[in-house]
Formats: structure tokens, sequence, C-alpha cells
């Protein structure tokens, strides 16, 4: 057992805000998803921002192929995780959606959690349902994960 303390706030976790994306990535993501070949518009984007959690997200949404769209989903997941820990994410603690700059992680991960289900992994679905809870208790948000 370590001697040192537990510091939690009197308002609980802590709470990590993920930081804004490259403002013209953004903007070509949001042209991509639009666009009439939005999965190749989108590939595109991630190409040129492989940092780009969003973007490995809306890549997964726009695959048909439930084993690719787990590939997009997973590495969106992982790049997020490796962003939330470079923000001072230590494994616990909320990551909200109400926070829109958290979006393209819990995008990826829901959407991750969703691919799984198609291709019959239900332990990874249980574990992602409660990861979300935990990450954000008002899960799902209001407006859909999928939303803007």
């Amino acid at each position: 057992m370590s001697d040192s303390p537990v510091s939690l706030t009197p308002a609980g976790p802590p709470e990590t805000v993920l930081p804004e994306p490259d403002p013209a990535a953004a903007s070509r993501l949001g042209e991509a998803v639009a666009a009439s070949d939005a999965k190749s518009a989108i590939a595109a984007v991630v190409a040129d921002h492989p940092r780009f959690i969003d973007a490995w997200a809306r890549l997964g949404m726009a695959s048909d192929d439930p084993v690719e769209s787990y590939a997009y989903f997973r590495i969106g997941y992982h790049r997020g995780l490796d962003t939330l820990r470079a923000s001072g994410w230590r494994g616990s603690g909320f990551v909200r959606w109400s926070q829109a700059t958290n979006r393209g992680f819990l995008r990826a991960l829901a959407g991750l959690g969703e691919a799984a289900a198609r291709i019959g992994e239900q332990d990874e679905v249980d574990r992602i349902g409660q990861f979300l809870k935990q990450l954000d208790p008002d899960w799902p948000p209001a407006d859909g994960w999928r939303a803007g």
C-alpha cells in the first residue's frame, strides 16, 4: 500500500479537455464529411493529418465494411489516448462530450464499440460501454455521438 495520499477535489474526479485541432484541418474535415465521396475526402485529410482524432473517427463512420471501420475507430481511439495522456489524463477522470474538443475521441471510442458489435466482439462492446460511462456519466449525449 502506498503512503501517498489520494487527492480528490471537492468537485470529484478531474476533467480533461483535449486541445483544439488545427483549424485548417478541422475546416477540411467539415468539407470532406459533406463531400459526395466523403470516404475518399476524409481519407485525404487523415493522410495529411494522421494525428487528427476526429478524422479517424469520421473515416470509421464513412466505411461500410465492419472490419475496416473497426480498424479506423481503433486508430482514432489510440491516437486519442495518446493525446489525453499528453493533456494530463492519468487513466481516470472525466472526458466529457460537452467539451467540443473531446468529441473526436469519444466518437472514435463509441464507434469502436459499435464496430465491435458488428463483428461479434461482445466483451469489447461491454468494456467500451462501461468506459464511456466512466468518462462521461451523461453518456450517451442527447444530440447523438454521430452529431457535429
